[in-house]
């Protein structure tokens, strides 16, 4: 196994790992059980990713096979806003639990703040953002240190070995530190060099939570969806600072994004289907970046987000991270 960094729980968690987010249904068990043969032991999923059970699929096919036991695994779900409520919570990762085929998650996450109306499973699963499934927002009126003392109780009853937070800014952390029991062991957020939210790591650093970041290509986990902002920009791939430092160092421009937030001490969960570059992202620690080239990374920050919901339909009532 690669390195892992430890989390405030006591648990170890790979420093590198794989994300689940839009891998499709169709090749999802195939993806996993080729990430797992690779060396791949994070894996990064969410109900939200409406993938849960093939991937689940994949990870009894590779333990079947003897490529790995469960205990090698490290293995991360998501709580979706409609299920914050605290009475819905555990339903919620029960959910989870059952399409993956386990026992208990690893780590478990409460994905975006603010709580929304319950949508029964049975209506609709994944609920996605909107009540009726179409256009309205619904808030729910659970404030978060409800949910927290679920999350807290997951923990308690063995369904999860860890608990944190995604999408949390700083003012929220805060909150939740004064009242938990259970402090966050992670945070992930989106993190790249076009968005590096310096003060929130310093935040996490200093409270000892550890932070995975996703989307660490920027813009080009976007452009499918047709935001013009991520279309405007020069894909960090292709940057002429990038695929310098590739050149320098003999490695891929998606081996110098991933090194640039690992050796910052960041958890990184890139996503691919081609063997050869799953290979290759997994290979991101084994060299290290002159500290000069990192700063001239981190310099490239001008505070682009990419993940907010406003971005993916209209409305008002959604402003996480103002």
């Amino acid at each position: 196994m690669g390195p892992t960094i430890k989390l405030s729980s006591g648990h170890e968690m790979p420093q590198v790992g794989f994300g689940l987010w839009k891998v499709d249904n169709a090749t999802a068990a195939d993806t996993v059980y080729n990430a797992i043969k690779t060396g791949y032991r994070l894996f990064d999923g969410a109900c939200d990713y409406g993938n849960e059970k093939e991937c689940g699929e994949g990870v009894a096919r590779a333990i079947k096979d003897g490529l790995v036991k469960r205990e090698d695994l490290f293995i991360t779900s998501k709580l979706w806003p409609v299920f914050e409520d605290g009475d819905k919570v555990e339903p919620a990762i029960r959910r989870s639990l059952s399409d993956w085929g386990l026992e208990y998650f690893d780590l478990y996450l409460i994905h975006f703040p603010g709580a929304l109306k319950y949508v029964d499973p049975a209506v609709r699963y994944p609920p996605g953002w909107h009540y009726d499934g179409k256009s309205q927002i619904v808030k729910s009126s659970t404030p978060l240190h409800v949910t927290w003392a679920s999350m807290e109780s997951l923990v308690e009853k063995g369904l999860t070995k860890s608990i944190g937070v995604s999408n949390f800014q700083a003012q929220l952390l805060y909150d939740l530190l004064r009242y938990a029991k259970i402090p966050p062991a992670s945070l992930q957020i989106e993190h790249h060099p076009y968005l590096v939210q310096k003060e929130l790591l310093r935040l996490a650093k200093e409270e000892g939570i550890a932070v995975t970041a996703y989307s660490s290509f920027g813009p080009a986990s976007f452009l499918e969806f047709g935001f013009k902002h991520a279309q405007a920009l020069v894909p960090l791939m292709k940057d002429d600072l990038i695929t310098s430092l590739a050149a320098k160092y003999g490695k891929q421009p998606s081996q110098i994004l991933l090194r640039w937030a690992t050796q910052r001490g960041l958890a990184v969960i890139p996503k691919t289907v081609r063997p050869e570059v799953m290979a290759q992202n997994l290979d991101c620690t084994g060299f290290d970046l002159e500290q000069a080239d990192i700063d001239s990374i981190t310099n490239k920050d001008a505070g682009i987000r990419f993940n907010q919901p406003s971005n993916y339909f209209t409305t008002e009532k959604m402003w996480i991270f103002g």
